[in-house]
């Protein structure tokens, strides 16, 4: 499975809209259930998505 890069850019209820930045390319955010996202998350935290689980990275 593809690793994936994403920047977190908002927040609407439930879901958090993110921004991948690892293709140089300027793609459509995703909207994503913060369910499946880790504890602790904000406006601007960097996740690394890999076998479709989600981690913060520095």
């Amino acid at each position: 499975m593809e690793t994936k890069y994403y920047v977190v850019t908002g927040f609407d209820g439930d879901y958090a809209w993110l921004k991948r930045t690892d293709t140089g390319k300027d793609e459509e955010p995703v909207f994503i259930a913060r369910a499946l996202l880790p504890d602790g998350i904000s406006e601007g935290t960097r996740l690394k998505s890999e076998f479709l689980q989600y981690e913060i990275v520095e």
